[in-house]
C-alpha cells in the first residue's frame, strides 16, 4: 500500500463500514452484508491510537448508515430535523464503540468483546425506554426481509439478531486477522470455520422450527382492511374534508365487508383529524353514521385510528403535557385508535410510544418551555398525551382480544410483546406513513411488522393511509400486500391464538439482561483501574 493510501486507510474503512451496512438494511436484498459491515470499525478501533480520530471515523460511518438507510425522516415541514435526527442517532451509536475502544486498551481482546456486546445491546435497550426512542436501526431488523432466517426469534426476538450480527463481524475480523499472520491459506481452516459455523447454525435452527403449528383450534375470524390514500399534506386535514373522507371509507369498507365480517380496520387518525372530546364520541356525527353503517353488519366492528381530545377535572392530577383552555380547563391531546360497534360503548386506546420532536417533546415535565416546540405532523401542535387508555380492545362475544399499534410503535419488539402477555391474540397496526413520500421508509415499516409476527406467533392486520396495507401470517409471510398512493380494500380470515411464546413470557428478562452485564462490566472496571492505581502506578 503506498503512502497515501496508507494515510487515508483509516477513512475509507469508515466509509466502507458505512456503505456496508446502508447496502445491507432493508429493503436492499444484500442483507448479509450486515455480517462484514462493522469490520472495519473494529479495524479502525485497532489501528487508530488518537482518541478524537477515532471517534470521528466512527461517528462518519453511523452517520452514513443513518442517512442512507433513514434519509426520508427529514420530509417534514422542518426538512433539517432529519439532519439532525440522523446525526443524534449516529453520536448516540458511536458511544458503546467509545466504551469498547477503552475496554480493549485496558482489559484486553477478549473483554473487550464482550464489552462491545454488552455496550451495544444495552444501548438498544436504553434506545426503546427513553423519550428520544428511535429503534428503528435496531441491528435485529436486518433480517425483516429473511423470515426464513429468523424464525428463532420467538424466543430471543431482535436482541437475538443483533447479537448474531456483532458475533459474526467479531469472528470475521478475528480471521482476517488471523490471515495477517498466517502462511497461505491456513487460517481458513483454523479460524474461519467459527463464523461459518455461527452462521450455519442459526439458519438451522430456523428451519427446524418447521411449520409452524399452534396449540389451539383454528377458528378464525374474516377481518377487512382499507386503505383510503388520503394526502396527509393537502388532503387530510384540510377544514371541512373529515365527513368526505368518512364516506371514502365507509365506501370502500362496503366492497368487501359482508355477514361473515367480525373486524374492520382503518388506518392512523381516519376520524377526527381535528379532535373530538372523548367524552362526547357518541354524539359525533362521523361515529352516528359508523353505527348506522354497522346495523348492516350487526357483529363487525371497526378499528380505527382518531385524533382525540381528553379533559382533566379538577379533581385529576394534571400531567406535564396538558395543554389549557378559557385559562383554567386541562386537556390533553392523543393520537389514539378505537373500536366502534353498534352498542354505546367505544374502547379507546392511547398511543404510548410517541415520536421524539413531531408527537412529544422530550422530558418536557422538566423543560415546560419547549412544550411549543414539538412539530405539527399530526393536525394538532404540541405535545400529545401520555395518559394511558385501555390497554387492548377486548372482545369476549368473538374471543379476540385486539392490540392495536399505532404507526412506529410497532417497531418495538418488547413493548408488542407486553401487550401479548397482556392478553393480545391479534397484532394490527394503524399507521399512515404518507408523510415519509414514496422512499424506502414506508416499505421498511411494513417490513419490520413481520417481525413482530414471528416474536409473538400472531397475525397482523396492517391498515396504512397510502400504503403499504397487507395481512402478515405467524410465521412473517406478508399476504395481499397493496401498492403505494392507490385506495384499496382487502380481506382475510386470520385466527386469534393463544398460547405464549418463550420471547413473549420472559421478554422483559432478555432486553434487560444485557444491560445487569453492563452494570457488572462497569464496576469490574472501576475496580480495576482503582487497584491498578493503588498496587500498580505507586510501586
Amino acid at each position: 500500500m503506498n503512502a497515501f493510501l496508507r494515510k487515508r486507510f483509516p477513512l475509507l474503512l469508515s466509509i466502507l463500514a458505512g456503505l456496508l451496512m446502508w447496502a445491507g438494511w432493508p429493503t436492499s436484498p444484500l442483507t448479509f452484508l450486515v455480517f462484514i459491515g462493522l469490520v472495519p470499525l473494529l479495524a479502525i478501533t485497532d489501528r487508530v491510537k488518537d482518541g478524537r480520530a477515532h471517534f470521528g471515523l466512527v461517528f462518519l460511518a453511523f452517520w452514513i448508515w443513518n442517512t442512507g438507510s433513514t434519509w426520508w425522516v427529514g420530509n417534514t415541514t422542518v426538512p433539517a430535523s432529519g439532519i439532525f435526527a440522523n446525526a443524534f442517532n449516529a453520536l448516540l451509536m458511536s458511544i458503546p464503540w467509545l466504551g469498547y475502544r477503552s475496554a480493549l486498551a485496558r482489559t484486553g481482546r477478549l473483554t473487550g468483546y464482550f464489552a462491545l456486546i454488552v455496550y451495544w445491546l444495552t444501548f438498544e435497550y436504553i434506545h426503546q425506554q427513553w423519550e428520544l426512542s428511535w429503534p428503528w436501526l435496531t441491528l435485529g431488523n436486518a433480517f425483516a426481509m429473511r423470515p426464513d432466517w429468523v424464525q428463532w426469534y420467538e424466543y430471543t426476538g431482535t436482541t437475538g439478531g443483533s447479537l448474531w450480527v456483532l458475533l459474526m463481524n467479531i469472528l470475521v475480523y478475528q480471521a482476517w486477522r488471523r490471515g495477517q499472520h498466517e502462511p497461505g491459506w491456513f487460517f481458513l481452516w483454523k479460524e474461519g470455520w467459527k463464523p461459518l459455523l455461527l452462521l450455519i447454525l442459526p439458519l438451522a435452527a430456523s428451519f427446524a422450527t418447521g411449520v409452524y403449528k399452534p396449540g389451539v383450534s383454528e377458528n378464525t375470524r374474516n377481518v377487512v382492511i382499507v386503505q383510503p390514500n388520503i394526502d396527509p399534506y393537502d388532503e387530510k386535514f384540510t377544514e371541512g374534508a373529515a365527513m368526505d373522507q368518512l364516506h371514502k371509507l365507509l365506501a370502500l369498507t362496503k366492497e368487501k365487508t359482508d355477514s361473515s365480517t367480525r373486524f374492520v380496520i382503518w388506518p392512523e387518525t381516519a376520524l377526527f383529524p381535528s379532535g373530538a372530546w372523548e367524552h362526547l364520541l357518541n354524539d359525533q356525527p362521523e361515529i352516528m353514521a359508523i353505527r348506522q353503517f354497522l346495523t348492516q353488519y350487526p357483529r363487525a366492528k371497526i378499528v380505527t385510528g382518531a385524533s382525540t381530545f381528553r379533559r382533566y377535572a379538577g379533581t385529576e392530577d394534571v400531567p406535564s403535557t396538558a395543554r389549557v383552555t378559557n385559562g383554567d380547563t386541562y386537556y390533553d391531546a392523543f393520537n389514539s385508535s378505537i373500536q366502534v360497534d353498534t352498542s354505546q360503548n367505544i374502547q379507546i386506546y392511547h398511543k404510548a410510544k410517541l415520536v421524539p420532536g413531531v408527537e412529544l417533546t422530550p422530558y418536557m415535565r422538566y423543560l415546560p418551555f419547549m412544550k411549543k416546540l414539538a412539530l405539527d405532523m399530526g393536525g394538532i401542535s404540541g405535545s400529545y398525551g401520555l395518559t394511558p387508555g385501555v390497554p387492548l380492545f377486548f372482545n369476549p362475544d368473538e374471543q379476540c382480544n385486539i392490540f392495536t399499534a399505532i404507526c412506529y410503535e410497532s417497531v418495538y419488539g418488547d413493548f408488542v410483546a407486553e401487550k401479548v402477555r397482556q392478553g393480545a391474540n391479534l397484532l394490527v397496526v394503524c399507521t399512515n406513513d404518507g408523510w415519509w413520500g414514496n422512499t424506502e421508509g414506508h416499505r421498511q415499516h411494513l417490513q419490520y411488522a413481520r417481525l413482530r409476527a414471528i416474536e409473538t406467533r400472531r397475525w397482523v392486520a396492517r391498515s396504512a393511509n397510502t400504503g403499504i396495507s397487507a395481512f402478515i401470517t405467524p410465521r412473517g409471510a406478508v399476504i395481499d400486500a397493496q401498492p403505494y398512493w392507490e385506495p384499496a380494500v382487502i380481506e382475510h380470515a386470520v385466527t386469534p391464538y393463544y398460547h405464549q411464546t418463550f420471547y413473549v413470557k420472559y421478554s422483559g428478562y432478555i432486553a434487560r439482561a444485557p444491560v445487569i452485564f453492563c452494570i457488572l462490566l462497569v464496576a469490574y472496571t472501576i475496580v480495576l483501574r482503582v487497584i491498578r492505581r493503588r498496587y500498580v502506578e505507586n510501586i
